[in-house]
This record gives structure tokens, sequence and C-alpha cells, in this order.
């Protein structure tokens, strides 16, 4: 937003922010209150940020917990796809002397058929 200028009939100069699109408006006085218009002697200050303000703002702005999309991980399939976990085998089987099979990976409280 930014400042400018005007002039009280009685108390003088003083600045002040408006919206640009009050900008031709007279201002009250802050202490006398009475209408006070407009005076150009500078031209209007617009309050400015720095860089790295505006930076720290944007970087605020964006979430951070967001998912992150696949092409910043780095893969090109979708998830679960097996080209970036390593080697998957399946299931592992434990075989007794008898034939018999078992599940060491499976869940324990589990009665296979």
């Amino acid at each position: 937003m930014p400042m400018y200028d005007y002039e009280c009939p009685s108390c003088g100069d003083f600045t002040d922010l408006r919206p640009m699109a009050e900008c031709r408006e007279p201002q009250p006085c802050p202490v006398c209150a009475a209408a006070s218009p407009r005076v150009m002697r500078t031209a209007p200050a617009f309050s400015t940020v720095s860089a790295a303000t505006r930076k720290a703002h944007g970087t605020n702005e964006r979430s951070a917990d967001r998912p992150k999309m696949l092409s910043e991980i780095g893969h090109k399939h979708g998830p679960n796809c097996g080209c970036g976990g390593g080697s998957k085998t399946g299931r592992t089987v434990a075989r007794g002397a008898d034939g018999s099979k078992a599940f060491p990976t499976a869940r324990p409280w589990m009665i296979s058929h």
C-alpha cells in the first residue's frame, strides 16, 4: 500500500497509508480530524520487502506436507512396481523332511491349509 502526503489547513503536513483507489479522497487529520487534501511533494512511497524476506514468505506458503511426486523421487513407475525396491523373490518357504511346508514370514497364528 502506498504512502501519501496530506496537508491539514491548521496542523500542517502528515503522511498516511491509503489504498490506491482512495488516493484522491481527502484524509482526516490525525490531530484535529479536519479533512485534508492530498499534496504531491514527493512520489508515493511503496513499502517494499527485501528479496530474502519475499523468498522466505514464498517458501512458507508452499506446503511442506504435500506428497512427493514420482518425478521428484526419481521413479518412472507407480508404487509397488518392484523396480526400485531390489529383488523380490516371493514368499520364503521352508520344507520339512517329510515334505511339509512352513512359511516363516507368514503370520504364525494363522493355520495353513
